[in-house]
């Protein structure tokens, strides 16, 4: 079990603020396409995780997080390195983390953690084979995972790996199977503990294009379920999706209570920061045929909470926050200093109430679908996507573009479900070159690059 605080260890991956014994666990819980307005603190009416908001309630709630990169693979690479996703040269799927990046599992293993991983790795290009231990980005002390879980489990079995590369199976539902090895993780790790639970739900099954929720689940929100604004007015399939997709938040929540208990249970949860948050939203193919890679606010905004030492009856963070903060934070909130090659900043100082809560700015990239960059401010979304055959109508040939063409510009204060697209209209030709300048300075800063912005002429109808 998770026991021992009394060693004393030097830490060789950054400035050590706290002893070992004395520094606090970390759990962290990723989920997968989880829309922010699923949690009643982000003021949904369903009443599905009143867990999520006891420890929001209890802790810090980032009110307006926002995923540097709305698509899991690439997302997952930014949010073990605090690095964007161009950076870290995993800028859409099926791309490797190189064996030599530095991850949170490194930092936190160099700084005398145990640590340990369970779930959805998604960063070494083994699929459906075993993750080799060497890209594993240093999660070395427990590992039960996949590296892509669509491809080992289906939503009622499947199938993980363990340290020595040998199958895990199980027969239940995924999220409390997940949950069942993230507990035993907590039994093999030595304190302090650096803990990944990564979940695969509220992810539709890739290959049945529906999402499944838990048996009987589904049917509790079948009969006039709340509708998000943005959903209303779209065709999609959120129509028959919804129930399923409410029934599967509502597990993940259970699931989280789950982890609440044992560590209660074990008399390590006043000694455990808990961070909840997931890799990118779900618009349920309302917006160009996508569940994601777009920066509409249902694929770019994500639930965010913190909780334990040094969150617990904290301010909540309501500026625009980028995820990229929350690696350098959860570094800080176990005495670690972040490395100044992460471009995040430390929520921190802003939670204490030491820095200014206000003007908060997150930049996006976007794949796949696009070559799509984006900036998001407390009122307006400003996005342009590459004019080119392998940019908007493709994404996958460059991971950037020397030119892109306005294609999105949205007032969140007048029109929050980005309904009425102002790109082009020239009574908003001031807002939108000033918004372009700050997108240029992302640009210069993130990528060392200064590509064309051209105005918006005309639409992007087909959107």
């Amino acid at each position: 079990m998770a026991l021992d605080r009394t060693d004393e260890s030097i830490c060789t991956g950054g400035c050590c603020l706290m002893s070992r014994s004395n520094r606090p666990n970390v759990l962290v819980v990723l989920t997968d396409q989880q829309r922010w307005d699923t949690l009643g603190v982000y003021d949904s009416p369903m009443d599905l995780t009143p867990t999520l908001d006891r420890l929001g309630a209890e802790g810090t709630v980032v009110e307006q997080a926002i995923t540097p990169q709305p698509t899991c693979v690439p997302f997952r690479a930014a949010f073990q390195t605090g690095r964007f996703a161009t950076e870290t040269g995993v800028w859409r799927e099926g791309l490797e983390l190189d064996d030599d990046v530095r991850t949170l599992g490194h930092r936190f293993a160099d700084a005398g953690y145990d640590v340990g991983f369970v779930g959805g790795w998604y960063l070494s290009g083994a699929f459906e084979e075993p993750v080799s231990e060497g890209s594993r980005g240093g999660y070395t002390d427990f590992w039960r995972a996949a590296d892509v879980p669509e491809f080992t489990s289906h939503p009622e079995e499947g199938y993980l790996y363990d340290e020595a590369g040998d199958r895990v199976t199980f027969d239940a539902y995924r999220t409390d199977a997940f949950t069942e090895f993230g507990i035993k993780g907590l039994d093999a790790l030595s304190e302090p503990f650096f803990l990944v639970v990564s979940y695969l739900e509220p992810h539709h099954q890739n290959d049945m294009w529906s999402f499944v929720a838990p048996e009987d689940y589904a049917e509790r929100y079948g009969t006039d379920p709340w509708i998000p604004g943005d959903l209303k007015s779209s065709p999609g399939d959120w129509y028959g999706e919804l129930p399923d997709y409410y029934g599967m938040v509502k597990r993940l929540d259970e699931a989280v209570d789950d982890l609440l208990s044992a560590l209660e249970e074990r008399g390590i949860r006043d000694d455990t920061v808990v961070a909840y948050t997931s890799d990118h939203g779900c618009h349920f193919r309302t917006r160009p045929g996508e569940y994601k890679r777009t920066p509409h606010e249902s694929a770019v905004r994500v639930p965010a909470i913190l909780a334990g030492p040094g969150f617990d009856e904290a301010h909540n963070v309501e500026r625009v926050t980028s995820l990229l903060d929350l690696p350098p934070t959860l570094l800080e909130a176990a005495g670690l200093t972040p490395p100044d090659e992460m471009h995040g900043d430390s929520l921190l100082p802003v939670i204490r109430g030491d820095e200014s809560d206000e003007d908060g700015l997150a930049f996006v990239q976007i794949s796949e679908s696009q070559i799509g960059r984006a900036i998001r401010t407390d009122r307006w979304k400003y996005a342009v996507a590459a004019p080119k055959l392998n940019g908007w109508r493709g994404g996958n040939g460059d991971p950037a573009s020397d030119t892109y063409v306005e294609r999105y510009l949205y007032d969140l204060y007048e029109d929050p479900f980005e309904q009425v697209n102002l790109a082009g209209r020239p009574n908003y030709r001031d807002t939108a070159d000033r918004l372009s300048r700050k997108l240029q300075e992302c640009l210069t800063d993130i990528e060392g690059e200064t590509p064309t912005i051209r105005q918006l002429d005309r639409g992007f109808s087909e959107y």
